[in-house]
């Protein structure tokens, strides 16, 4: 099988609980540290799969690598090879797709619940609901021919599919480790915006193992569906 190819956009926003699946998988994958300008390959058809991980820019930045990426996500999209973004990633995606990226009306930080919406089942395996982890300022609309698979109290759309291809505006990806990370990382900004939709970082970090054992089994439900979409690729290749 192809490599999956994992664009990292920032030291702190790795693949997590990711990298770990596909590597009991038995699933290839090649990091891309786009962060330590990394280049951004030409075409999608040397990988099985295309991830964005998160970042702390706006897909509207006017940052050299973000046309070549959204490039390259079209040409995946085109050649039914499948993507999975998570978070900037699935901004990513949704600019790439037609879809806009825009201030969400608060900045959502923090575990929350999202909801399933409609009929999500190949993603979510008949969850209705469950506590996902949230970092973000922005939002992205649901392009065109795509599904809106999950919403939360603080915005609305929360994931998109499209066939094979996934975009998560939360993340699903996260491990402990992360969690701690960015509450060390992030602390100005949550002390800037406490409030309904933003926690304290003494709050993301109770009964963190419980929490992050529970995003691990919905993460593998999900990471799953998307590897179905590789198998489906690799076997027409």
């Amino acid at each position: 099988m192809k490599p999956v190819a994992i664009f990292r956009h920032a030291r702190t926003e790795g693949a997590g609980f990711l990298s770990d699946f596909l590597t009991e998988s038995g699933i290839p994958w090649k990091l891309y540290k786009v962060d330590e300008a990394d280049s951004i390959p030409d075409s999608a058809s040397i990988f099985s799969g295309l991830v964005f991980m998160g970042g702390p820019m706006s897909v509207n930045d006017d940052l050299p690598w973000i046309p070549h990426v959204l490039d390259l996500i079209r040409d995946a999209v085109g050649k039914d090879i499948p993507v999975l973004g998570h978070c900037l990633g699935g901004q990513l995606m949704a600019k790439a797709l037609g879809g806009q990226v825009s201030r969400n009306p608060s900045k959502e930080i923090g575990w929350g619940r999202v909801e399933v919406i409609g009929d999500a089942d190949r993603w979510f395996g008949g969850l209705a609901t469950f506590e996902a982890f949230h970092w973000h300022g922005e939002t992205f609309s649901i392009p065109e021919g795509a599904d809106r698979l999950l919403s939360s109290r603080w915005c609305e759309n929360q994931a998109f599919s499209i066939g094979p291809h996934l975009g998560l505006q939360c993340h699903v990806e996260m491990n402990s480790e992360m969690v701690r990370s960015w509450c060390e990382t992030g602390a100005a900004e949550i002390r800037e915006h406490l409030g309904e939709s933003v926690q304290s970082g003494e709050a993301m970090q109770q009964d963190l193992d419980a929490r992050i054992s529970q995003l691990n089994r919905v993460a593998r439900r999900i990471y799953g569906a998307w590897l179905e979409g590789l198998e489906s690729q690799d076997r027409l290749a």
